[in-house]
């Protein structure tokens, strides 16, 4: 029998899951789990003009916020159209994993961020709200590059967690219009419902992560329910779980970063064989020592780490 891999976190982020596990489950709170992610160090120091910005949607106005490197560009730039996570009912342009992302990927790739403040579902809003959001922004992007200073034909889709379910949906979209993306950058997605049984190897990873920061099937089912207003996941359009599409070819080319500790890597590693098997260009990369959601953790390496290579696959192109 093949030994599985000794799994090991980031020793930043251990030390604090170490004391974390000091506590017994049933004494920690919300306060104690949300100190995993309270900044390790500063924001990174980047030279950006920074743009608040409404623009048209399908329903009310969205909210975009526009990254721009200050220096004068001797060519339109490439861009990203990023949406940030949040488990499609939270979440927001100011939280790490949108704000500091945009500002640490458009430094070093000296590129355009445009970060979407999509709708997010509630009693009131389903799917599509936020899907078609995302489509807009995108064809906003493409509509006004010239003003943006951006290349038509180099604008990339990207997004985390929710996002990243969102980004590969509207990708998916894109392509079935005609509209395919230049690129499609997805951190630790979920794009199949329910999530795909981990790897021995994965399942022997998450016994070491606290229990409520593992997401459950159980739990999936209570935000598909609200996201669909209680339709069954089954009769959904492949644009709310992309990994559920009949074809995915023409996909564009994706970079797909899944975290180590997380149980939605398994749902973001069959979507890269799936895409593999359909013909299209895939990065697949996993981000080891981190659990779910690590580019909200401001000063975290991993979370740098992960940037660099975003910002290297975007301009490989």
């Amino acid at each position: 029998m093949t030994a599985l891999p000794r799994h090991e976190y980031d020793p930043e982020l251990g030390r604090r899951i170490e004391e974390l596990n000091k506590k017994p489950a049933g004494s920690r709170t919300i306060a104690d789990y949300e100190a995993l992610g309270a900044p390790l160090g500063p924001p990174e120091d980047w030279d950006l003009r920074i743009e608040d910005r409404a623009i048209p949607g399908p329903g009310p106005a969205i909210p975009v916020r526009i990254y721009r490197p200050a220096g004068v560009a001797t060519s339109p730039r490439p861009c990203l159209v990023w949406m940030h996570g949040g488990a499609w009912i939270g979440g927001d342009l100011d939280m790490p994993e949108a704000h500091e992302t945009a500002r640490g990927f458009a430094g070093r790739a000296d590129a355009v961020v445009v970060s979407v403040d999509y709708r997010l579902c509630s009693e009131e809003v389903h799917f599509p709200a936020p899907h078609d959001d995302v489509v807009a922004a995108y064809r906003w992007v493409r509509d006004n590059a010239a003003d943006l200073g951006v290349d038509p034909a180099r604008i990339a889709v990207g997004g985390a967690s929710a996002g990243g379910n969102l980004a590969a949906g509207a990708a998916l979209r894109l392509r079935d219009e005609g509209e395919t993306p230049w690129q499609a950058l997805l951190l630790y997605p979920l794009v199949h419902a329910p999530i795909p049984d981990p790897s021995e190897e994965l399942a022997a990873a998450l016994t070491q992560v606290p229990g409520p920061l593992v997401l459950v099937n159980e739990q999936l089912d209570l935000m598909t329910a609200l996201m669909l207003d209680g339709a069954p996941v089954e009769t959904a359009s492949a644009y709310v779980f992309p990994g559920h599409a009949e074809d995915l070819t023409g996909f564009p080319p994706t970079y797909l970063d899944n975290d180590e500790f997380d149980s939605l890597r398994s749902s973001g590693e069959r979507f890269a064989e799936q895409l593999r098997a359909a013909g299209v260009d895939v990065e697949q990369v996993l981000s080891t020592g981190v659990v779910h959601g690590h580019l909200n953790i401001v000063g975290l390496d991993a979370a740098r780490a992960t940037l660099d290579r975003m910002a290297a696959r975007l301009r490989k192109g």
